[in-house]
């Protein structure tokens, strides 16, 4: 039997790898062609990748909050000890995102956001990991031995190399630390932030730089996490894609030394792609809560700066 390419991961197109495919379309003739298009398909592979992600980030994260609780008193000082490596990991790495990022950058305000900036790392996190997997060439290779069909798959890719996934986290992001800013601030304090402590004859310089990088801060966010995930794994189908071009190419005695050491890189990039995906997560994470703090922290500064003039001693009236 021939293999009609492409063989797993040794794909002739990349970015077969990074781009999305429709699952379910839009019913024809319900919308204008401009509409369908701005609202695009009702499920995509994409999207259905991320629905079991995140599927398995609240399984794995429940099934580790079970194992870290604290146990019957019948257990006497091991109810108090995490049971299992998977979750005593979890546990680790909560507490250290929560102790030496989140608390570390927001002091008593941060147990309030730590569970929306804990479930954004799990979600992140879990998706980079999943597109890992490779869901995509296993269905491929199904396809073509079974179905007639090399481009066969309706599971796989990285949600998080998607901009409108990115995007949405991003937006999520913004709208949390404007509406805590606002909250916290007040509006007269909130617009007043945008001077960034300039002297007067400076605010038409400093307001529009502020304004600019409020909105730049997001989309900063959706586009580092974006690029990164979607280029390593454009780079890793490309050094995949020579283990089977140079040898056909060039022949098994000249292309095969290249296949070898595209396979041998490839493997190295498959590894810096699990880091890349864990300190992705870390970033989304780090900067967000670095953005809460810059309003938190700014609100904390004047009311420190306001207490202090208060009870600052006034000087006694010198006696002749």
């Amino acid at each position: 039997m021939m293999f009609p390419p492409p063989i797993l991961a040794a794909e002739d197109n990349p970015l077969g790898h990074v781009l999305d495919k429709a699952l379910i379309p839009l019913p024809e003739g319900m919308f204008s062609p401009a509409t369908a298009k701005f609202l695009g398909p009702i499920l995509t592979m994409n999207t259905l990748t991320m629905i079991i992600a995140s599927a398995i980030m609240v399984w794995a994260l429940i099934t580790a909050s079970k194992s870290i609780h604290t146990g019957p008193d019948k257990d006497g000082d091991n109810r108090y000890i995490t049971k299992g490596r998977f979750a005593q990991m979890i546990e680790v790495v909560v507490l250290y995102l929560r102790d030496s990022v989140i608390r570390a950058q927001l002091g008593r305000e941060g147990d309030r956001f730590a569970p929306f900036l804990l479930t954004v790392f799990f979600f992140i996190l879990f998706n980079n990991l999943l597109g890992l997997v490779p869901l995509l060439d296993l269905q491929h290779l199904f396809g073509a031995l079974f179905l007639n069909d090399s481009h066969f798959a309706v599971i796989g890719g990285t949600a998080t190399g998607r901009i409108a996934v990115t995007g949405a986290l991003a937006v999520v992001a913004f709208i949390l630390w404007q509406v805590n800013g606002l909250r916290s601030l007040g509006l007269i304090e909130w617009c007043r932030h945008f001077t960034a402590g300039a002297p007067w004859y400076l605010w038409w310089l400093m307001v529009p730089v502020e304004i600019m990088s409020m909105f730049v801060k997001p989309f900063a966010l959706a586009i580092r996490l974006f690029a990164n995930m979607t280029a390593g794994h454009v780079l890793l189908a490309v050094l995949m894609m020579f283990t089977a071009a140079a040898p056909k190419a060039l022949g098994l005695l000249a292309g095969g030394p290249i296949g070898l050491i595209s396979a041998i890189g490839a493997i190295g990039i498959f590894f810096l792609e699990i880091l890349v995906a864990f300190l992705q997560a870390f970033i989304f994470l780090f900067l967000t809560t670095v953005f809460i703090a810059q309003l938190v922290h700014h609100h904390d500064e004047h009311d420190e700066s306001h207490t202090s003039h208060e009870a600052e001693p006034h000087p006694a009236p010198a006696h002749a």
